[in-house]
């Protein structure tokens, strides 16, 4: 098991010094969130130590739109009283990873802070995860300049039209400069591959329900024995295995933040204008566009249409950033 020192050492402050040691001052620590069940989280002591915490009733009180204040991967003072202990400051957040709340649209979820990188995991049978729900995933992770690794897996299920997709998915997002990493856990296909990508980093690892999210974090690292449960045959779709986010250590280094799945990624904060940036690709292109305040709609001499017209910008991706145009705006503000 690895200590919380060096945990930390991953972990980079804005104030541009690493946490691996710690004073203890009075009756508080600084500690790391490892668990986050809603109402209780678990925090990491520099002595290894861990501890259930609420959290100091202010942060409900500031005014903060998220549902969960306080997330994993937080850095946090523990102050011990006589009802416990309480999170009662977080430190600055190195990036955070949000996604709209689905029940309030004017809030927004906290799924982890200070990652090194996002894992979306990604099927196209059992179930079915839509290329609109990996571009959402992705614009959102571009927007706090995270990078991003897709593992497509279950690959042993697939038909010879769904090889074909996802041959074609690959070489798309791989022209783009995601890292791709088609994944079997059944035949033990490239699992040392996605291994080797999240040694010595804190990686989020998301998706939908029933990718197979906890079987592929087992098959990396055995001794974590994650819940698993099979998926429903009638409506294909997955069990919630995983019911709250958590960080566990890997043998050779690093930390999986496991989260629950996710049945729909809503934008939080992104505008019409800079959606664009998120986009790669279309980014990319925009520069030679014959207006600066292009919106790749419906303009004349807009080179990201003529790229989509002349296949150098994949169709479906340009697609989905007119539908999320479509739905991004002050009502998701």
């Amino acid at each position: 098991m690895h200590s919380f020192g060096c945990a930390l050492a991953f972990i980079r402050i804005y104030s541009g010094f690493f946490l691996s040691s710690f004073a203890t001052i009075v009756n508080m620590q600084q500690g790391l969130v490892i668990k986050s069940t809603g109402s209780w989280y678990q925090v990491q002591l520099p002595s290894g130590t861990k501890v259930n915490c609420r959290i100091r009733g202010k942060f409900r009180q500031q005014g903060i739109k998220t549902t969960n204040p306080v997330s994993v991967g937080d850095i946090v003072d523990v102050e011990q009283n006589k009802d416990g202990n309480v999170i009662s400051h977080i430190h600055p957040r190195e990036n955070i990873i949000v996604r709209r709340s689905p029940n309030l649209s004017k809030q927004s979820h906290i799924l982890a802070a200070n990652v090194d990188q996002a894992v979306l995991m990604v099927t196209l049978t059992a179930p079915k995860t839509h290329p609109l729900f990996i571009d959402r995933f992705l614009v959102a992770v571009e927007s706090y300049s995270i990078p991003a690794v897709l593992f497509f897996n279950k690959i042993d299920l697939l038909s010879s039209s769904q090889k074909q997709e996802l041959d074609h998915l690959i070489s798309v997002y791989r022209s783009i400069g995601y890292t791709c990493v088609a994944t079997s856990v059944k035949e033990d296909h490239h699992i040392q591959e996605a291994h080797a990508l999240l040694q010595n980093k804190i990686s989020i690892v998301a998706g939908n329900s029933g990718v197979g999210k906890s079987s592929l974090i087992n098959a990396i690292e055995p001794s974590l024995n994650l819940k698993t449960a099979a998926i429903s045959s009638y409506h294909e779709t997955g069990k919630h295995t995983t019911t709250f986010a958590e960080m566990h250590p890997l043998s050779k280094g690093g930390y999986i933040i496991d989260t629950p799945g996710i049945r729909g990624f809503g934008l939080y904060e992104i505008t019409k204008e800079e959606l664009s940036h998120y986009f790669p690709e279309i980014f990319q292109h925009s520069h030679e566009c014959k207006f600066y305040n292009c919106s790749h709609v419906h303009e004349p001499g807009c080179a990201v249409i003529e790229a989509v017209k002349e296949n150098i910008i994949d169709e479906e991706r340009y697609i989905n950033y007119l539908r999320i145009l479509e739905d991004t705006g002050e009502k998701h503000r």
